[in-house]
């Protein structure tokens, strides 16, 4: 999924057919790509609605939330929603065993009560331009490294331009592999606050047990607030800030949807790799993910024992606990669905095809002949490393102690450099905030136990030759037992205590750092990176690069007549198709539509991942439903066959009147090898059904001082 549209495609293609189910497009050509197509499957509005530079439309109402979420404004006071796995990290930094807002939920039922989340942010988009002429003027004549430094200098340069006189922030972002360039301007909101969140067993009810699965039943949402200053403006917290008037906010609509309906996405999606050849396919699923479960099911367990003896450790690692599960969930069902589907078979079709297209003319051979060699040769190098490869970005770089000591590198350095006792001490004292927030969130018997179990991990599956001297030193003094070493280790070392490490903090010396074992085996870690995996890396990843730029190149030329979608980079997309059903398997089929009945069939009181709150529990008994319930139920989720992936997140489900459905949070465990190879009779996103998000607030929580600021459509 990886492609875009310049002024010489959209001539070749403008009269082609662009498929609603598989697209995440660029809002700023869906006036003449996808308007048409969009209407036929029910949209009333206009692509002018969705993206408008000169007045107010959709796009105004959707914020990256964070940098790894979207989230929707649904308030004239700024009122975001998003998923509760998303506002996780910040309900979990909040919670305490006094006040557990993960296990209990919480609710401003007034604006005073409203939570500051610090370090969160959102961004609003202004603008999107396709500058790919101009960045390929600058580059043009140039060799491969000064095109590199050329590319650069005119990327800050129109970064630079475009927010001239402002206070906005630009991006500029290569597409189909640096085929086309696109400057995307931000307005970043800082001033963010927590305002509602359902307990966990609403909010994450089915855990990960239902994760990546349907029929689903998680009210998976939460609810934050935009701060602005007096003029409206992006503001650091201050208690005088108030809340932001939005130049749109998304109305909510309680009608209900039919299969059919018209659905539309609005969000960030984070990275697909729909271009991927056969080669990575082949990695992926016989190499590199089996490895990256293996490591990552280790790191679950041993957090879950600890988790599970005590609420306040299991408050101090939810988050992390939850962001691991997700993707090694995620790693199990794509390797699944990318062998079931053949997609490794397809991709080589795809590229023996593209080989006889290219070796029909000679022009072609001259420009594309060796692109798919490229491809290969540097795969075949790549693949060399990807066990190491995945072992140090899952295991070695993950360690609990490795992240705090990547705050001392630059301490260490100038230590060892015998720097000024001035500059040593102001790094010093920078550092300090650092450990107290790493230990907020940490427990020194968890990350002893996570470190040993990693280290052993990394010793008994990589090659002797991958192992620095001081892993090699730990194992044979402890007979073997790395985990014992560990237990040692956090006993006596100043860098994981943190009474210890703010004594030498206060006066730090350079003989504290030689002496640490563990400090040193990282450092004789990052030796093996440098000295084994990144010399062949890097240039394999450079060829490879060249290599996918005159691939995909190439295809869009060879289907001339095909629209092509970018792939995922964590910009705005639109995605759009209809409420769904899908078949799995044989004589399976799945409705496109879950109810509050499922949540009580599935309730188990001895299963944290399906306890059912007394109070939902009340209201089922009772059909207590209000205006959110129809037909003597209550509707909680709803499928669609629209084009997500992570990133996408919290993204606002639209109808064909602009209003709000419900809140994507899923994909379906049968297509997860969709962001290498969509699947339109599987795929299918997961959404909330916006009734169910209200009947939560208004009904469960009682926070009607929210339902009023909203605008619902009945």
């Amino acid at each position: 999924m990886k492609k875009l549209f310049s002024c010489f495609l959209f001539t070749v293609v403008l009269g082609s057919t662009a498929f609603a189910d598989e697209g995440m497009w660029l809002l700023m050509y869906l006036k003449k790509m996808n308007e048409a197509d969009m209407k036929s499957k029910g949209m009333k509005i206009t692509a002018d609605d969705i993206y408008n530079v000169n007045s107010s439309s959709l796009k105004d109402a959707v914020v990256n939330f964070g940098g790894f979420c979207t989230g929707e404004i649904i308030s004239k006071e700024g009122l975001i929603l998003t998923n509760h796995h998303c506002g996780y990290d910040a309900i979990a930094e909040h919670s305490t065993v006094e006040h557990d807002y993960l296990t209990n939920g919480f609710w401003a039922y007034e604006k005073s009560q409203e939570i500051p989340c610090e370090g969160l942010y959102v961004k609003f988009m202004v603008r999107m331009e396709d500058v790919t002429a101009k960045i390929n003027a600058a580059a043009e004549g140039t060799s491969d490294v000064s095109r590199d430094n050329a590319i650069k200098a005119k990327i800050s340069e129109l970064k630079k331009a475009a927010i001239e006189g402002t206070k906005y922030e630009a991006e500029i972002k290569p597409f189909f592999e640096g085929n086309e360039y696109y400057l995307f301007v931000y307005e970043v909101f800082n001033d963010i606050r927590l305002v509602g969140a359902p307990p966990s067993s609403i909010g994450k009810f089915g855990g990960d047990t239902d994760n990546w699965m349907w029929p689903r039943h998680t009210g998976d949402f939460s609810m934050f607030r935009v701060y602005a200053n007096s003029e409206n403006k992006p503001a650091a917290y201050a208690k005088e800030n108030v809340p932001y008037k939005p130049k749109h906010a998304l109305p909510l609509s309680i009608k209900g949807i039919k299969e059919n309906d018209f659905a539309m996405i609005l969000g960030y999606p984070g990275s697909t790799d729909r271009f991927l050849a056969s080669y990575g396919v082949k990695t992926a699923t016989d190499v590199e993910q089996p490895e990256r479960v293996k490591i990552r099911q280790a790191r679950l367990e041993t957090m879950k024992v600890d988790m599970d003896k005590s609420d306040e450790i299991r408050i101090k690692y939810a988050s992390e606990y939850a962001q691991i599960s997700n993707y090694w969930k995620y790693f199990i069902g794509q390797t699944r669905g990318l062998k079931r589907l053949k997609v490794y078979e397809r991709k080589q079709e795809e590229e023996k095809k593209f080989a006889e297209w290219v070796n029909t003319d000679d022009k072609r051979k001259e420009k594309y002949g060796n692109a798919l060699n490229m491809v290969a040769e540097a795969s075949a190098e790549i693949d060399k490393m990807a066990i190491p490869s995945a072992y140090f970005t899952e295991a070695v770089f993950t360690m609990e102690n490795h992240t705090l000591y990547f705050n001392y590198f630059t301490l260490w350095k100038t230590l060892e450099q015998k720097g000024d006792k001035a500059t040593v001490e102001a790094i010093a004292a920078s550092i300090t905030p650092k450990i107290d927030e790493f230990f907020k969130n940490h427990n020194k018997e968890t990350d002893m136990k996570l470190y040993g179990e990693l280290l052993t991990l990394y010793y008994n599956n990589m090659p002797k030759e991958y192992h620095p001297k001081e892993l090699t030193e730990a194992h044979k003094a402890n007979k073997g037992d790395l985990r014992l070493f560990a237990k040692k280790y956090y006993e006596k070392s100043v860098l994981v205590d943190p009474v210890k490490l703010k004594a030498f903090l206060a006066k730090p010396d350079y003989k504290t750092f030689q002496k640490d074992l563990g400090f040193n085996m990282l450092i004789g870690f990052f030796g093996i990176y440098q000295e084994k995996i990144t010399p062949v890396v890097e240039p394999a990843e450079a060829k490879l690069k060249q290599g996918m730029k005159l691939y995909i190149d190439g295809l869009r030329k060879m289907n001339a007549s095909k629209f092509y979608a970018p792939d995922a980079n964590f910009t705005m997309r639109c995605t759009y198709g209809n409420v769904l059903d899908y078949s799995p398997g044989d004589a399976m089929i799945y409705d496109y539509v879950s109810t509050i009945e499922g949540i009580m069939q599935k309730e188990d009181p001895k299963n944290e991942e399906f306890i059912v709150p007394a109070k939902l529990k009340e209201l089922y008994l009772k059909k207590d439903y209000g205006r959110y319930g129809v037909n003597g139920t209550l509707p909680v989720g709803f499928l669609s066959n629209t084009d997500i992936t992570g990133g996408n997140s919290g993204s606002p489900v639209i109808n064909g009147n602009g209003e709000l459905i419900g809140t994507a949070f899923d994909g379906n465990w049968e297509a997860m090898s969709g962001d290498i190879a969509f699947e339109p009779q599987l795929q299918r996103t997961i959404s909330v059904d916006i009734r169910y998000t209200l009947f939560i607030i208004e009904k469960f929580a009682g926070a009607t001082n929210l339902i009023k600021e909203m605008t619902i459509v009945e």
